[in-house]
């Protein structure tokens, strides 16, 4: 960056030094980009964006990783190799079993050891699903050619998001909305307080109209947007 923009020798530089370029967030910027975003949301309820990784020749951007959403790889110029991997944690989320947050030093030497469960050298127009959670190791193998691919990340709804839209309802209840002194939370009887909120959790639960719910769920799906950096 040069006076806060994007300084195109500086990008032509690295890039000439072997490293990856990724365009964030193109379903922001480009018409054509946000059309697609829009329509798999429309179709699934999921959430959605779009980055695009330039990879010189013989390069590799990120290395072995897992996600935690779907991805669906475009590959869009060259050939870029994917070499993917069981997951080894179930079900991660961002606030939960990501990558970085329970990263171990032996993965990588385990991975590379065993050998992929899957490689695959995508090709321009190919594309390719990788579920969440799977470990994936891509980069450029033509020494000759660049690799050019769009990254559709899916952020699946799941369980947890229904829950807080259960919960949500709560604060409709003013019962749900007193305050709690500060001696009940820092002192023992906070466990009594835990314990009153949760009988009342129940019973709001248990009074919920689900099917009038259900229809802010399926509003809230189609219109909640959730982007990364």
């Amino acid at each position: 960056m040069t006076h806060g923009r994007t300084d195109a020798a500086k990008l032509r530089e690295l890039y000439d030094n072997g490293f990856t370029i990724r365009l964030g967030n193109l379903q922001r910027v480009i018409p054509s980009m946000t059309t697609v975003s829009r329509g798999i949301q429309d179709e699934t309820g999921f959430s959605n964006y779009v980055h695009a990784f330039l990879t010189p020749p013989g390069s590799q951007g990120l290395r072995h990783h897992w996600d935690q959403q779907m991805a669906v790889v475009v590959q869009t110029a060259g050939i870029k190799r994917w070499q993917i991997w069981r997951p080894p944690v179930e079900c991660p989320m961002r606030e939960y079993n990501e990558s970085w947050r329970v990263w171990r030093d032996d993965y990588i030497p385990e991975w590379e050891a065993a050998g992929p469960d899957l490689q695959v050298d995508l090709q321009a127009g190919q594309s390719l699903l990788l579920p969440r959670g799977w470990v994936h190791n891509p980069h450029v193998v033509d020494q000759d050619g660049d690799s050019v691919h769009l990254t559709f990340a899916i952020r699946e709804r799941t369980p947890l998001w229904l829950a807080e839209k259960l919960i949500a309802e709560a604060i409709k209840n003013p019962e749900f909305r007193r305050i709690i002194l500060p001696g009940d939370i820092t002192g023992p009887s906070l466990v009594d307080r835990l314990q009153e909120t949760r009988d009342a959790l129940r019973g709001h639960l248990s009074e919920l109209d689900l099917e009038r719910l259900a229809s802010a769920v399926r509003e809230a799906a189609a219109v909640e947007l959730e982007y990364t950096i």
